[in-house]
């Protein structure tokens, strides 16, 4: 009996979170680049947040943004960087926004090389337009919707993730590509292309910081106060700029709170797509 009263004794007196360092946590971030530069984008940020928080993070993606989703749909991760996640019935799966990437809005963009001699929509009737994957809300569901509104028919090629999306732009193997525009604008400030846009939508906010429902509350605001404060503390802020300069991203992004309440042009969408993207 005074045995099972030590260990009740030790059990309660243990820190906040010291239990959490034995449990690892997936986080699943949209593959907005190629495998590897997203890792190298990611895991300064999530050491830093485990660190912070005291709760023990590891990174999951796939080979393509469409990969890493499906281990997001068959509930293999706790927490989420995606805008994949808003149409009516994934709604229903239970993730809860705590958190956004502070950027410019983003808009859906169709764009050619600045050389291109197409300046029109409708001079891609019949093309290849290449997108990162059919996954990508603002990169490919919103620029995809409006081809499909306008009737324009065009070949739609899925290259993996935007990096490879734009090197067969670039290679001539595609007439188009589908994007957001942060994405446009890094590549074209990393890798010195030009692009003409043809189409851009409304604005959209970044993606979104999501945790499952089976994470505990103390722990979901435990990993958010990490990410929200990180740019607040010098060696955060360092990490953030790093990490943002080195894909091309706006080196002041940060992460600040959030709720479903900023994603609902999202919801709007969805209830006026076409229904083969809904």
């Amino acid at each position: 009996m005074l045995n099972r009263f030590l260990l009740a004794v030790l059990i309660l007196s243990i820190p906040p979170f010291a239990a959490a360092q034995n449990v690892t946590y997936r986080f699943s971030p949209v593959n907005q680049w190629d495998i590897n530069k997203t890792a190298a984008y990611w895991n300064p940020i999530i050491k830093y947040v485990s660190d912070k928080s005291g709760v023990k993070l590891e990174l999951k993606i796939g080979r393509t943004s469409a990969d890493t989703t499906a281990y997001v749909l068959a509930r293999e991760v706790e927490f989420v960087f995606s805008n994949h996640l808003f149409s009516p019935e994934r709604e229903q799966l239970g993730w809860t926004v705590f958190g956004r990437r502070w950027t410019p809005p983003l808009q859906g963009e169709i764009a050619v090389p600045a050389d291109s001699p197409i300046t029109r929509l409708e001079d891609l009737k019949g093309q290849e337009v290449v997108f990162a994957g059919p996954e990508a809300f603002v990169g490919y569901k919103v620029p995809y919707a409006q081809l499909l509104n306008r009737k324009i028919d065009v070949k739609a090629v899925f290259a993996g993730n935007q990096n490879a999306a734009f090197a067969q732009l670039f290679a001539g193997k595609a007439k188009a590509v589908g994007s957001n525009s942060a994405l446009v604008a890094g590549y074209s400030i990393k890798e010195g292309k030009k692009f003409r846009t043809l189409w851009k939508s409304d604005d959209y906010n970044d993606l979104a910081l999501m945790a499952s429902s089976k994470v505990p509350g103390a722990t979901v605001k435990a990993v958010a106060s990490a990410f929200i404060g990180m740019h607040r503390d010098p060696v955060g802020k360092a990490i953030l700029v790093k990490a943002s300069e080195d894909v091309g991203l706006d080196p002041q992004a940060y992460f600040l709170p959030a709720t479903a309440a900023d994603y609902a042009t999202y919801r709007q969408f969805y209830q006026i797509a076409p229904a083969s993207l809904r």
